[in-house]
């Protein structure tokens, strides 16, 4: 049994990223995962302001909610981000939270399986590459970590849209059954 950590990101009520990691979640669960979901709405997240000092202290100079998640990312044995696309890239609340990450570079972190959950309006195959590619970019500075899979669902754009998907219901809980 692993320790997942779903993030999810979007900041919109009734968030279609929100929904389908719901169901990813109780997939992970069913198969026998211990699951948490952290969302970043209604956190305080400040812009990483590059100066290093977490490389040696392992803490972020700036105070706000980043601590919590750094510690949270940390400690779980796989990480699964949801998010909605946004121009072809991911949401900016997780482009931050991840260049928030930076303090556990050079820490003792346990997270081996990175995944992507991630959703748009339009349903083209290229609409996730550099969401995909971006995440990747991180997972690649973890060199005892790989970005496992991805699940992209796209055709998905109002609020509250994906619960009219059973479809994409079925396929987030079907690839929260495989994670590892």
């Amino acid at each position: 049994m692993s320790h997942v950590l779903v993030i999810t990101s979007s900041l919109r009520e009734r968030s279609n990223s929100d929904r389908l990691a719901e169901e990813l979640a109780r997939g992970a669960s069913d198969a026998g995962h211990l699951v948490e979901t952290v969302s970043l709405k209604g956190r305080t997240i400040g812009f990483c302001k590059g100066c290093l000092a977490c490389q040696k202290s392992m803490r972020c100079v700036i105070r706000d909610d980043a601590a919590e998640l750094v510690e949270k990312v940390k400690e779980a044995d796989t990480v699964v981000f949801a998010t909605p696309v946004y121009y072809y890239g991911m949401s900016g609340q997780l482009k931050t939270l991840l260049d928030r990450l930076n303090p556990l570079y050079p820490s003792d972190y346990r997270f081996r399986h990175i995944y992507l959950l991630s959703v748009a309006a339009e349903e083209d195959s290229f609409v996730p590459e550099k969401t995909v590619a971006c995440l990747k970019g991180w997972v690649d500075c973890f060199e005892k970590a790989e970005l496992t899979d991805s699940l992209f669902c796209g055709g998905i754009g109002d609020a509250g849209e994906a619960g009219k998907h059973p479809d994409r219901l079925e396929e987030a809980y079907e690839f929260g059954r495989r994670l590892r």
